[in-house]
């Protein structure tokens, strides 16, 4: 009953897991993936943190990130990105910089390269991942809490409540995004970087035109997508793995 559970990851950690001290976890409200309070919180009513960062989905029941701080983990996304900071010398400073504004809107971060205080290179960074539809995550969070932290059976309805997954929207939403922000970044001979999971990469391929796209990556390229996989370890946490770079320049992202 416990594995059943469509709920695999709780503020970063697996859920799996019953060792782990879960009424700490819950009450603590501390993202493993950016160590700070969760800040996902109930549309409904902001004082209830949610903490659902991966749930699984379809027949396979295959793990989906539906939190982009899942993104996060270990910092691996700026180490992919590092090899795009072309200015970038040994002994420069390196800097991650939050919520960046620019023309076409703001950018999750900046990965920037700094010498004697004057920026010397940098590279954009967006972060996506799925959203749901057709019903709530939330009874199955419950169900899940009950599990962890109370002797208490949960409702078997919890279970039985579907909830599904907004592609098309979540795809259309993320490319028109990038088709606002990439000029601003050829014009200025920088890159910017889409972090996906490697089954929203998979959707958008089939729903739209992919084929002009560079694989594997062109570093001259201005626009870089960087999809991940996440790989399920012995301890039945999950790993985040680069699977598949592409790339292409704004009239691409155009087409």
């Amino acid at each position: 009953m416990f594995c059943m559970n469509r709920v695999v990851e709780l503020f970063g950690h697996p859920t799996r897991d019953r060792e782990l001290p879960w009424p700490r976890i819950v009450s603590d409200h501390q993202c493993l993936f950016n160590s700070k309070k969760c800040d996902k919180t109930r549309k409904s009513d902001s004082s209830i943190v949610i903490g659902t960062c991966t749930v699984l989905h379809g027949r396979a029941r295959k793990p989906v990130a539906i939190c982009p701080t899942r993104l996060l983990e270990q910092g691996q996304v700026f180490v992919d990105c590092f090899q795009l900071l072309r200015s970038h010398v040994p002994g420069n400073e390196i800097h991650i910089l939050p919520e960046v504004s620019i023309p076409g809107g703001s950018v999750d971060f900046f990965l920037v390269s700094v010498k004697d205080k004057r920026v010397q290179d940098f590279v954009g960074i967006e972060l996506q991942t799925l959203d749901t539809s057709n019903g709530s995550v939330w009874p199955e969070r419950e169900r899940l809490m009950k599990l962890l932290t109370s002797t208490e059976s949960p409702d078997a309805t919890y279970y039985k409540q579907p909830y599904g997954m907004n592609w098309r929207m979540t795809a259309k939403t993320s490319l028109v995004q990038m088709h606002h922000k990439i000029r601003t970044f050829q014009h200025l001979n920088k890159k910017l970087v889409l972090v996906v999971q490697d089954c929203l990469l998979d959707y958008m391929q089939k729903e739209f035109n992919f084929g002009h796209l560079k694989n594997p990556a062109r570093i001259e390229d201005a626009m870089h997508v960087h999809a991940y996989r996440l790989k399920e370890q012995a301890n039945n946490s999950l790993k985040l793995s680069l699977e598949t770079r592409l790339s292409t320049d704004a009239d691409g992202i155009e087409r």
